[in-house]
């Protein structure tokens, strides 16, 4: 019975030693592997010249009030000075949206886009995503905003999803209407209208 109690004794000893160095080796190996061997364990010191060259702003936001008294926000990623140009900002995943007096309001969007500070103008360059409060859904390839007046203008032609049907245009004006009551929508150059009956 005692050579028993000596044997449980001893195994229970030799496990209080052996159990944490296994977990040791375990942790250990955890970190050596978790790592890739591919990756770049530092960063160079030419690449931390360049960030350190480069002038940047992270997640921008300017707002404001147009002439005929929407609201004006843009926001975006990131935004850094045009080189060639001292006025104006290069900005990456550019959204704006203008709120009406009336309550309907406009949201843009683009991967890229520029701020023009002496014309006060927003660019949406590329793909540009517009959206309204009354349920059209346009994509066209660049707008121009007015921040002063908050007139949005696109730069050619787009693809119009409307609430009644489907429409073509070679180019769409936006402005808040004289009563103050919504947002207009003029669309000029070449309309076509694919109209779809409500049931």
């Amino acid at each position: 019975m005692r050579g028993n109690d000596n044997l449980y004794s001893a195994m229970v000893g030799w496990a209080k030693i052996l159990l944490p160095l296994c977990a040791l080796a375990l942790l250990a190996t955890l970190f050596l592997f978790a790592r890739g061997q591919n990756e770049p364990t530092e960063i160079t010191f030419s690449e931390v010249e360049a960030i350190a060259r480069e002038q940047r702003l992270s997640a921008p936001r300017f707002s404001g009030v147009t002439d005929d008294g929407a609201i004006l926000s843009i926001h975006a990623r990131s935004a850094r000075p045009d080189t060639t140009q001292p006025d104006t900002v290069n900005i990456d995943d550019l959204q704006m949206r203008i709120d009406n007096p009336g309550g309907s309001h406009l949201t843009v969007t683009a991967t890229e886009g520029e701020l023009d500070g002496r014309s006060r103008l927003a660019r949406f360059l590329g793909l540009a995503r517009l959206e309204t409060s009354s349920g059209f859904q346009m994509e066209t390839n660049g707008l121009i905003a007015e921040l002063d007046s908050g007139l949005v203008t696109s730069d050619g032609l787009l693809e119009i999803h409307a609430p009644f049907g489907e429409l073509t245009a070679g180019q769409v004006t936006f402005q808040v209407s004289a009563e103050n009551t919504g947002q207009q929508m003029l669309f000029t150059d070449g309309v076509r209208l694919l109209y779809e009956p409500q049931e």
